[in-house]
């Protein structure tokens, strides 16, 4: 049992960037909703990734049994944490990812938020800082409220949440949290599970109902699922086709899943793109300006200049969950090792402007110790989606967290070793 990392103050970032990324939470929720309803394009753009990724070839494989069975979700709820980095030398702020399944940290974020707060009360006149520069953090509330509206919208009061985790899994406290506050304040229950215990008490009556262990389920929530480490065996593929199938409500369905890929990510930062799925021209215009350089491999000029200059780019495979990308020489040494083969294999890949933020000085708590070292910081806006059919009954900015590792690790994962919590202080 050890404490979550976190930092011992809170990291400065300038309002204006911090405005603009919960400006754009809403337009990104509304974003993957679109793009989860058109089932050709998500077919189509990761038709040749499924050649050569087996693990997205078995998530496109269900989705499209799922287009086969016409199985519609009417009630789509997403909770997503959209991930930047603020540029130094253009001084924009850059998505690095959006999450749309498994989005970690709304419980813990909340706490260092409030403790960055409680410091400055206490220690802030001698350090020069002021607590009511830190902004109010309500993302496990939100989620919490979120979670409640898809079960009220489901309307059977028996009903139950299912967490699906992982059976080894660190990062429960935060998990317990979010399901505290479900409890708490709205008074739904929630039960935890692993896919594999699904597989063993799960089943689907002839009206779609869900029963995991004879109980009736109104939300599946994935916190596992996302990584081919959580599908050891069939019998975890089979859990999650189960839960597709039901008339539960999943968040995130397999469509809502798929358009989280990085190989979509890169796909709506194409020209044109993103007027498929939206009208208005602001938001597109905002969307466009958080959008880094984001490239396939198919791209022979592109694939050449990362070849002269790897260190500013980032290889990125269709993974989430963190310790997956390939920086510097790596990405010379693999683009070249594709050029060689010649094979199909560059579809499991995209190709991403690197991004380079402000390195500052930091105190980092781990397991009890306090370190000083050069630091820069990824800010994480949480955004909730639901709707009933036609109706949207929440879009909104859910709170943020901040991530700050040692400037010399290429990662960003708290749960993975790599990162601390953090929170911001606005300039």
């Amino acid at each position: 049992m050890v404490h979550a990392p976190f930092s011992l103050l809170p990291m400065t970032f300038p309002e204006s960037h911090w405005k603009l990324a919960c400006e754009v939470a809403p337009i990104f929720n509304e974003l993957i909703d679109r793009v989860s309803l058109d089932g050709k394009f998500l077919q189509d753009a990761l038709s040749r990734t499924k050649k050569v990724d087996a693990f997205t070839s078995r998530l496109i494989d269900m989705h499209s049994k799922m287009l086969e069975i016409n199985k519609s979700e009417e009630i789509r709820l997403g909770l997503h944490r959209s991930d930047y980095m603020l540029d130094e030398q253009t001084k924009l702020l850059l998505q690095i990812e959006l999450n749309t399944i498994s989005s970690s940290f709304p419980g813990l974020s909340c706490l260092v938020s409030d403790l960055h707060r409680s410091l400055l009360k206490y220690y802030g006149e001698h350090i020069g800082l002021d607590s009511s520069r830190i902004p109010g953090n309500t993302s496990v509330d939100k989620f919490a409220e979120a979670l409640a509206k898809a079960w009220t919208e489901y309307n059977n009061p028996r009903a139950l949440v299912l967490v699906v985790v992982q059976p080894e899994e660190h990062n429960m406290y935060d998990q317990h949290w979010l399901c505290a506050a479900l409890k708490e304040r709205h008074n739904v229950t929630t039960i935890r599970k692993t896919l594999a215990e699904i597989d063993k008490d799960g089943e689907i009556l002839p009206d779609g109902t869900l029963l995991v262990g004879g109980k009736e389920i109104s939300v599946v929530y994935f916190r596992a699922g996302y990584a081919p480490t959580d599908y050891p065996s069939e019998a975890e593929w089979r859990a999650r086709v189960l839960m597709e199938q039901s008339s539960a409500v999943k968040c995130p369905s397999i469509s809502y899943h798929l358009a989280g890929t990085k190989k979509i990510q890169q796909e709506l930062a194409k020209p044109n793109m993103l007027e498929r799925f939206l009208e208005n021209k602001e938001d597109i215009a905002k969307l466009r300006k958080c959008f880094a350089g984001l490239w396939s491999l198919d791209d022979s000029d592109i694939i050449k200049k990362a070849i002269e200059r790897p260190d500013l780019f980032v290889m990125k495979p269709q993974r989430e969950g963190g310790g997956n990308n390939i920086y510097g020489d790596d990405v010379r040494t693999n683009l070249l090792r594709l050029q060689k083969e010649g094979s199909e294999e560059d579809a499991a890949y995209i190709l991403m402007q690197r991004i380079f933020p402000m390195v500052s000085p930091t105190f980092l708590v781990r397991e009890g110790i306090c370190h000083k070292d050069h630091a820069i910081s990824e800010l994480g806006v949480y955004g909730a989606y639901l709707r009933n059919k036609e109706k949207v009954i929440i879009n909104e900015q859910c709170g943020y967290l901040m991530r700050t590792k040692v400037s010399s690790s290429n990662e960003g994962g708290v749960a993975a070793g790599f990162a601390v919590l953090d929170s911001i202080y606005l300039n």
